[in-house]
């Protein structure tokens, strides 16, 4: 019997699960896996779909972040396959994390408010570095527009910027057509 074709196989089910199909990825994904074993990226794959069953959005946000690092750094696989060994510990710990730092009563099932979040990047010293914490754990939450442009603005500067677009290409279901929001688009290009 021969072998699939894992390159094909495999872009088959990246396009399934970025467009949260995630039984036929996990299918996919569990296919390439029966004729190698040992692939780490579909590994990687069969973890986040499943994820993706239970949390869509942190399991996009993981596979966005793999795709984001994956040309600028020769170990993406190895970071994101330590991030998700890592996953279960990184919400209690980032709570802990949060809660010494901001000495703050916050509701970590809702997620973290964009005023506390600017706090947090204070405390971490970086942008990159506060996100990075709560990316996987905690969501923030944005409640006006001013909070959404700032965010957008932030995530883009603080090397996010395709997580940015992806964020500013949604906005008009929340914003429908407010022109500041579509002028982000010309300020992103601007911030290298």
């Amino acid at each position: 019997m021969s072998k699939i074709n894992k390159n094909k196989v495999l872009e088959l089910a990246q396009i399934e699960f970025a467009d949260e199909n995630y039984i036929l990825s996990l299918q996919h994904y569990g296919l390439i896996l029966n004729d190698y074993p040992d692939l780490e990226e579909a590994k990687v794959g069969v973890y986040l779909s499943d994820l993706g069953l239970e949390n869509s959005v942190e399991a996009q946000a993981i596979f966005d972040y793999y795709y984001l690092i994956q040309n600028e750094k020769e170990n993406a696989l190895a970071i994101i396959t330590n991030l998700i060994d890592t996953l279960s510990f990184t919400k209690e710990s980032i709570e802990d994390i949060i809660s010494e730092q901001m000495n703050d009563s916050i509701d970590y099932e809702d997620g973290i408010s964009y005023s506390d979040f600017k706090n947090l990047i204070k405390s971490r010293g970086s942008f990159k570095r506060a996100f990075e914490d709560i990316m996987f754990s905690t969501k923030v939450i944005i409640r006006d527009k001013e909070d959404f442009i700032g965010f957008i603005l932030d995530l883009s500067s603080g090397g996010f910027k395709e997580m940015a677009l992806n964020y500013l290409d949604n906005a008009p279901l929340a914003f429908e057509n407010d022109q500041s929001i579509y002028s982000l688009y010309e300020k992103l290009e601007e911030i290298k």
